[in-house]
């Protein structure tokens, strides 16, 4: 009876691995996001055989970093913020990319393309108002900062990131030029003077789903706010506007944290997140637009017309400059929060 039963467990023992799925631990920030690529990407892929098992987080690279340092990485795809991207590969906590196994450079936004990070979508920072109230669209940055034009108050984060950049168009600054200005002594004076000139009618916002809270209730007439929020608002039957020109866009990444243990598996995971069709179902189902500029070409005018990467929308924003907040970033949200209180 014993050797039966170590037979058929010696039998079983090898038989095992014949049956083991493979699995791959992917990382987001949950949400509408997390919901949109579990439709475009996770179920799709689970399809090939792979089991996704979804984590959610909210950015924090510490975490990334203790495991990385103490050798013990669960997580095998991981999405990042820019800075985080751009910081996490300088320390070595994440894989460097072989795009040979991910897909063509040349179908890539520039800015996608970095040694560690993979752009997965693009998302902006937008103006937005109420289309249901407000009878005045606003035409610029300039407008914006008018209040006898447009009588009311203003929604902002709080905070000097963005703010900074929309003061200085307010103030007829080039989208263009936005960073050069800003990056000298004089530009941030003359941001901080402009932003000065409206803080009586600015109401500050915190957590992203504020600002569309704050145009359906008539607390503000324009808001800055994330063009997906104003997508997910308008899903559920409102009516709010978004006015494109000066936005400020940015890209989320994947990565792939140093020394995961499905390296090869998370590269075919990006390589298929990364493929036009699936891109393409990602945004048909929340307003970010595709980094693989091939997956365009299958949107609607409908869906296009809501995306930061639709030539239309794209022609005058201006690109977060990771660089320039990441040297000089600090210094600036200090004197912010001081300037706040005054």
């Amino acid at each position: 009876m014993k050797k039966t039963l170590l037979a058929c467990t010696v039998a079983a023992s090898f038989a095992l691995p014949a049956f083991a799925q493979q699995q791959l631990t992917v990382v987001n920030f949950g949400g509408a996001n997390a919901n949109a690529q579990k439709k475009a990407y996770y179920e799709p892929y689970e399809k090939t055989g792979t089991k996704i098992i979804p984590v959610e987080y909210n950015g924090e690279q510490a975490k990334i970093k203790a495991m990385v340092e103490t050798k013990k990485v669960t997580w095998d795809v991981v999405e990042v913020e820019s800075p985080d991207a751009a910081r996490g590969c300088d320390e070595g906590l994440f894989e460097k990319l072989d795009y040979s196994k991910i897909g063509s450079k040349a179908d890539f936004l520039p800015a996608a393309v970095t040694d560690c990070g993979v752009g997965l979508f693009v998302w902006s920072t937008v103006m937005a108002y109420n289309g249901e109230k407000l009878k005045t669209a606003p035409t610029s940055w300039a407008d914006f900062w008018d209040v006898k034009k447009i009588p009311g108050k203003r929604g902002m984060r709080k905070g000097a990131r963005y703010n900074l950049e929309f003061a200085l168009m307010a103030d007829g600054v080039k989208p263009a030029d936005v960073y050069k200005v800003l990056a000298t002594k004089d530009g941030a004076e003359r941001a901080f003077k402009k932003l000065t000139e409206l803080k009586p009618n600015i109401q500050w916002w915190e957590a992203g789903a504020q600002p569309p809270q704050f145009l359906v209730a008539g607390d503000v007439v324009l808001t800055t706010v994330y063009n997906g929020r104003i997508d997910a608002a308008n899903r559920e039957g409102r009516d709010l506007k978004i006015y494109w020109p000066g936005g400020i866009y940015d890209l989320d990444y994947l990565v792939i944290p140093k020394g995961a243990p499905n390296k090869e598996a998370s590269l075919k995971y990006i390589q298929f997140a990364m493929q036009p069709a699936n891109q393409a179902v990602y945004a048909q189902n929340i307003a970010y637009g595709p980094t693989n500029t091939k997956a365009l070409a299958s949107l609607s005018p409908k869906v296009l017309a809501d995306l930061p990467t639709s030539s239309t929308n794209a022609k005058d924003a201006l690109q977060f400059n990771v660089g320039f907040w990441a040297d000089q970033g600090e210094a600036l949200e200090k004197r912010f929060a001081s300037w706040a209180t005054q």
